[in-house]
C-alpha cells in the first residue's frame, strides 16, 4: 500500500515537472528553434492538427524558421494560427512555403517572457501541491475505515513532503536557467 503510494507520487510529480519543461522550451530565447512552433494546432478538414504534422519545420538561420508544407493550399490557415497564436510572430507567405523571422527580443519583451516563464513555473508549484492535497485526503479515508494507523500515515505525509519540496525545487532550479537563458543573450 506505501509502496503504490510512493510510485504514484513520484510518478505524477515527475509529470508535472515535465509539463513545466515543455512549457517552458516553446519561450523562444532569440534563437529559431522549431520547438517555437509545437503548440501551432491547425484546423485541418475539420480536426486540429499539430503543425508539425503537415510540414517540416527547419532553421533556415539563427533569425528564421522556414516551413515547408505539405499541402500548399493549407499556407494561409497556417498564417493565421501563427499571428494568432501568442508568440508574437509574422509569418510572410513565399513561393517555397513560409518564413517566420523572429525579431530580435527587447529588454521589455525579455521581462515579459520572464513573467509568463514565472506563471508556468507556479502552475507546476500548485499541481505538485493539488497532487500533495489528494494523497493526504486519500489518506485521511484510511484512517476513517482504519486500515492504518495515525503513525504510518504521518510517516507518509512527511514522505509527501518531502518529494513535494524536492519537485519544487526541480521547478525552481529550471526556471532560475530559464530567467538566465532570457537575460544573458
Amino acid at each position: 500500500m506505501i509502496n503504490d503510494i510512493k510510485k504514484d507520487i513520484e510518478i505524477r510529480m515527475e509529470k508535472c515537472v515535465e509539463v513545466f519543461i515543455t512549457q517552458v522550451r516553446k519561450v523562444r530565447t532569440g534563437r529559431a528553434a522549431p520547438s517555437l512552433l509545437d503548440g501551432i494546432m491547425i484546423n485541418y478538414y475539420g480536426s486540429l492538427t499539430p503543425l508539425a504534422q503537415l510540414s517540416s519545420i527547419t532553421v533556415e538561420n539563427s533569425r528564421t524558421l522556414k516551413i515547408n508544407l505539405f499541402d500548399p493550399s493549407m499556407s494561409s490557415l497556417v498564417e493565421k494560427a501563427i499571428i494568432t497564436s501568442d508568440l508574437g510572430l509574422n509569418p510572410r507567405s513565399e513561393a517555397g512555403g513560409i518564413r517566420v523571422p523572429l525579431p530580435t527580443l527587447t529588454e521589455e519583451r525579455r521581462h515579459k517572457l520572464i513573467k509568463l516563464v514565472r506563471g508556468e513555473a507556479e502552475k507546476g508549484r500548485i499541481a505538485l501541491r493539488n497532487i500533495r492535497r489528494d494523497v493526504n485526503d486519500k489518506l485521511k479515508i484510511l484512517i476513517k475505515d482504519t486500515k492504518m494507523n495515525e503513525e504510518s500515515i504521518r510517516h507518509i505525509q512527511d514522505m509527501i513532503q518531502k518529494k513535494t519540496g524536492i519537485f519544487i525545487k526541480k521547478i525552481d532550479s529550471i526556471l532560475a536557467e530559464k530567467e538566465k537563458e532570457l537575460l544573458d543573450f
